[in-house]
C-alpha cells in the first residue's frame, strides 16, 4: 500500500502540493470512487486509478535498453558533457532511472537503464560473472598470445590484475584488426587499458550484449526502447 499522492508524483503528476490540489477538486478516482484525500493509503498494482477520467499505468520500475551514442556519458548528470538520461523522453526520466554500469564517453551500443536498485547491483557485481561483450578495432595485429594474456587475466597500469577474459579474432593484419572481448567486470576505461597492457589501441569500441542481452540492431544510436517482459525476466534470473 502506498498514499496516492507519492504513487502520482513518482508517475509524474506533478509536487505532492500539486496533486493534493488535483486531488481537492475531485478530478482524481480510484476503482470508481471520487477521491478528495491524496494521503489515502491504496494498492497501485491492483487499484484502477484514473485522472479526469484517463485510466493512468502504474509501474514502480522502469527497464531501459539504450544503443548509447558516441559523446554521452554513462551517468545522471554531468558538468561538462550531455548524459544518457538526456536521451530520455519525459514519460520514462520521471522515474529517474540511471545506467547499470556505464560506459566511456566514445564508446556506444548497449546500456541498460533502471530504477531497480537490486538488480543493478546484482547485473554490476563481479562475483556474477555477468558477461560483457564488446565488439572492437585495434591499431595493430592481435595474435593467440593477446588471446592466452586475457584468459589468464591482465594486469593493467595501476596495478589491478583483471579476472580472466576472453579475445575473439575477427581479422588481424599488421596495423588493424576487429576483435570480440567478453569481460565480467568495468572498471574505468578497462577495455582500453586492458589492450594498453599490451602495447595497442583501441580505436572503436561498441558493447552488443550485456549477459543475456543483444543490442538491438534496429535501434539508432542515441535510441532506446523499454526491455521486453521476457527480457527482464532473464535478467532477474541471474
Amino acid at each position: 500500500m502506498e498514499r496516492l499522492d507519492k504513487v502520482l508524483s513518482n508517475l509524474g503528476y506533478g509536487s505532492r502540493k500539486e496533486i493534493k490540489a488535483i486531488v481537492k477538486k475531485g478530478n482524481v478516482t480510484v476503482d470508481g470512487v471520487i477521491l478528495k484525500d491524496s494521503s489515502v493509503q491504496i494498492d497501485p498494482d491492483k487499484s484502477v486509478i484514473e485522472i479526469n477520467g484517463e485510466r493512468i499505468e502504474y509501474k514502480k520500475y522502469v527497464y531501459l535498453l539504450m544503443n548509447k551514442a558516441d559523446g554521452y556519458v554513462s551517468a545522471t548528470f554531468d558538468k561538462f558533457d550531455p548524459t544518457v538520461v538526456d536521451l530520455l523522453e519525459p514519460e520514462d526520466a520521471v522515474f529517474n532511472p540511471f545506467p547499470v554500469g556505464r560506459l566511456d564517453k566514445d564508446t556506444v551500443g548497449l546500456l541498460l537503464l533502471t530504477n531497480d536498485g537490486e538488480l543493478n547491483h546484482r547485473l554490476i557485481s563481479p562475483k556474477n560473472h555477468v558477461d560483457k561483450v564488446y565488439y572492437a578495432h585495434i591499431n595493430k595485429g592481435v595474435n593467440e598470445k593477446d588471446q592466452r594474456a586475457f584468459e589468464r587475466g591482465i594486469t593493467i597500469d595501476d596495478g589491478y590484475k583483471c579476472l580472466p577474459g576472453k579475445l575473439e579474432i575477427i581479422k588481424s593484419e599488421e596495423e588493424f584488426s576487429e576483435v570480440l572481448v567478453t569481460i565480467h567486470e568495468g572498471k574505468f576505461h578497462q577495455v582500453k587499458r586492458m589492450f594498453e597492457a599490451l602495447e595497442k589501441k583501441v580505436i572503436y569500441l561498441k558493447r552488443i550484449k550485456f549477459g543475456p542481452i543483444d543490442l538491438d540492431e534496429e535501434l539508432e544510436e542515441g535510441q532506446y526502447r523499454e526491455l521486453t517482459d521476457e527480457e527482464i525476466v532473464v535478467l532477474k534470473s541471474i
